[in-house]
């Protein structure tokens, strides 16, 4: 059996845009260990370290999820080429996060079990680990050639359950981030596209066009939901800060914006292509 590096092509071939994927993969952790060679997480680096490697690992899993969007829209399967690097990469980051949350709780593992079994935020994130690492051990050929592609996808369709674990486990953080609306905005996003995708109008430039004021519409109910629910905030004060600019962004907008350009690139897209090539067979 030949070994295939993951900046190779099925034909054992060199492959750009593998190789520059990869090469993006460590990325998030060269500014980490940057940021704590410069002193940017403070006195004790490993509470920023801890944060971070979470986020990153939670954007990488949702990125995974975007590469069948992304080669429906663009139409082209290179995307579905590094979808698989993209999600072993997510749980390297997640193996990651949990020793720098070992470290900062100074090793003491009847502690850490202690918490890991009686704080709702801990318990949902090792559910979600157990599921990536269930994805993980299951990434290789040889994994997908023994179980069968309709028993391979079956299995890997968890990915959707353990986001949104992953997801819920960054909303239970004491205290309160842009960036957790923004990527949930973004998980349904992606959650309603398959739903498009199963009509047959996943590349549709109308259709992307108003799951983007959708997402957007669910962005906004749910952080001004999650805010008074869980942080006691007014909730027209949160909506309020929806329709200003005046702290930046909102998560909202932001995730407006992303899903209009994915209507704008179908469209760019479609003007090339008398007609929009099927995805049904691009998997999960």
């Amino acid at each position: 059996m030949q070994l295939t590096w993951p900046w190779q092509d099925r034909n054992a071939g060199f492959s750009r845009f593998k190789a520059g994927t990869l090469a993006l993969m460590f990325a998030p952790a060269i500014w980490i260990l940057n940021e704590v060679r410069v002193g940017g997480f403070g006195p004790v680096p490993l509470g920023g370290m801890t944060y971070w490697s979470g986020l990153w690992a939670t954007v990488l899993l949702l990125l995974a999820l975007a590469m069948t969007p992304a080669a429906a829209i663009v139409r082209t399967g290179l995307f579905i080429r590094v979808r698989r690097m993209i999600g072993v990469t997510a749980l390297a980051y997640t193996i990651g996060h949990v020793i720098i949350y070992f470290a900062l709780r100074f090793w003491d593992f009847p502690h850490i079990a202690h918490e890991m079994t009686t704080r709702l935020s801990l318990i949902v994130a090792t559910l979600a680990t157990v599921g990536l690492i269930s994805l993980g051990a299951t990434s290789l050929d040889a994994a997908v050639r023994r179980m069968g592609a309709q028993g391979w996808n079956r299995l890997h369709s968890i990915i959707y359950v353990t986001a949104d674990l992953a997801l819920l486990h960054y909303l239970l953080s004491p205290a309160s981030y842009p960036d957790q609306f923004l990527l949930t905005g973004i998980f349904f996003w992606l959650m309603l596209w398959r739903m498009l995708n199963r009509q047959r109008r996943g590349a549709d430039p109308a259709a992307l066009a108003l799951l983007a004021v959708v997402s957007c519409a669910l962005t906004v109910l749910i952080e001004a939901g999650w805010s008074w629910l869980y942080q006691g905030d007014d909730p027209l004060w949160v909506l309020g800060n929806n329709l200003s600019l005046v702290l930046g962004i909102p998560p909202a907008w932001k995730v407006l914006g992303l899903g209009l350009l994915a209507a704008l690139v179908s469209r760019f897209r479609s003007s090339r292509h008398s007609a929009a090539p099927s995805c049904a067979n691009l998997g999960i």
